[in-house]
C-alpha cells in the first residue's frame, strides 16, 4: 500500500526500507504542521528522491510516525513528482523516553490503540485518503516496559486485522526477542516483524538468532564509514542461509522543521554508490543483491496476515 494506492509487490523494484523525508523532534505535545512551509520542504526533498530514481531505486519507505512529522499530503505530492513509490505508516513511537507519544497512548488499552491505527488503515490518515503501508512502532530501555509492551500488542492486533507488517525501532536484540515473544502470544508470526536498527547489535551471532526465529533483520543505518561492518554482517547471514531475511537502508534524510532551511539533508545515495560496488567486489552476485533490495522488501511489506 503506497501513498498513491495499492501496487503489486513485484512492482516495488529496488527498495529502501527505512528512510525519512521530514522529522520534527519538537515533541508530541508541540507538534504542528504550522512549524514548516510545505512548499519549502517539498523543494528541498524532491531532488533527493529524484536522485534515488536515477540511481535505480523505485520504492522508499518513509518511516516517520505520527507525532514526529508524518505528512501524508506532502508524501503524495513527492511521490507524484519524484516518480517513486512511497509508503507511510500507522503506529506510535515509544522510544526516546516516550517524548513522541500522545497523551492518550499512556491511558488507552492495546485494543483502543489498535482501533485508532485500524481506522487509518480503513479510512485514511488525518482526513485524507492516504492509507498506511506498514505499522511503525518504537521501543527502548533495557527491557520492554508495560507501556511499550502495550504498543507491541496494539501493533500485533492491528496486523491481525489488516495484514500490515510491523517495523519496530528496536536496536539491540534483547528487545527484539522480547517483542517476538509478545507477537507469538498474540498469534502473530515472526515474518510480520521487522527488527529495525539491527546494526546496533554488536554480536553477529545474535543477528542469526533473531533470523532463526523468522523475523526480518533490518540493517538500516548505512553510511560509508560502516561499509566494512555491513559487509561482515551480510556475509555472516549469507553463509548461514539467512540472506533472504535481510533488509538494507540508510535511515537518512531529513527536513527538520525549526532549523534554518530545514537543516542539513543527508542523501539516500551511499548504498548505491559505495556499498553495492563493495559487495560485488567481495563476491556477492547480482542475484544475491537483488534478493536483499528487491525480493525481500516485496515479501516483507506485502499486505498479508502472518501467523506463527
Amino acid at each position: 500500500m503506497t501513498v498513491l494506492g495499492l501496487i503489486r509487490p513485484d512492482e516495488m523494484g529496488v527498495t529502501l526500507t527505512h528512510e525519512h523525508v521530514l522529522v520534527d523532534f519538537i515533541g508530541a505535545d508541540k507538534i504542528s504542521r504550522d512549524r514548516y512551509r510545505t512548499d519549502d520542504a517539498f523543494a528541498k526533498i524532491l531532488p533527493h528522491l529524484k536522485q534515488v530514481r536515477e540511481l535505480g531505486g523505485r520504492t522508499l519507505l518513509e518511516c516517520t510516525p505520527a507525532y514526529l512529522g508524518r505528512d501524508p499530503v506532502l508524501l503524495q505530492r513527492l511521490a507524484k513528482a519524484g516518480g517513486l513509490h512511497l509508503l507511510t505508516n500507522t503506529g506510535y513511537y515509544g522510544a526516546a523516553d516516550n517524548k513522541f507519544l500522545p497523551g492518550h497512548a499512556f491511558t488507552e488499552s492495546a485494543d483502543q490503540l489498535a482501533g485508532r491505527w485500524l481506522k487509518e488503515w480503513r479510512e485514511g490518515i488525518d482526513g485524507t485518503k492516504v492509507r498506511p503501508g506498514f505499522i511503525k512502532i518504537g521501543v527502548g530501555g533495557e527491557t520492554l516496559s508495560d507501556l511499550h509492551r502495550k504498543l507491541v500488542r496494539a501493533a500485533a492486533r492491528t496486523h491481525r486485522a489488516s495484514g500490515l507488517t510491523i517495523a519496530s525501532h528496536t536496536g539491540p536484540a534483547k528487545l527484539a526477542l522480547e517483542q517476538l515473544d509478545v507477537l507469538r502470544e498474540e498469534g502473530v508470526g515472526a515474518r510480520a516483524f521487522v527488527w529495525v536498527h539491527a546494526q546496533a547489535e554488536s554480536d553477529p551471532a545474535v543477528h542469526l538468532k533473531v533470523a532463526e526465529r523468522g523475523a526480518w533483520v533490518s540493517l538500516d543505518g548505512y553510511g560509508p564509514t560502516e561499509t566494512k561492518r555491513y559487509v561482515e554482517i551480510l556475509k555472516a547471514l549469507r553463509d548461514r542461509g539467512r540472506l533472504g531475511q535481510v533488509l538494507l537502508s540508510h535511515d537518512a534524510g531529513w527536513y527538520r522543521p525549526g532549523e534554518p532551511e530545514g537543516g542539513e539533508f543527508r542523501p539516500f545515495d551511499a548504498l548505491f554508490k559505495v556499498l553495492l560496488p563493495k559487495l560485488k567486489e567481495e563476491g556477492f552476485s547480482q542475484t544475491e543483491i537483488d534478493q536483499v533490495l528487491v525480493r525481500n522488501p516485496a515479501e516483507a511489506f506485502a499486505v498479508r496476515i502472518r501467523t506463527p
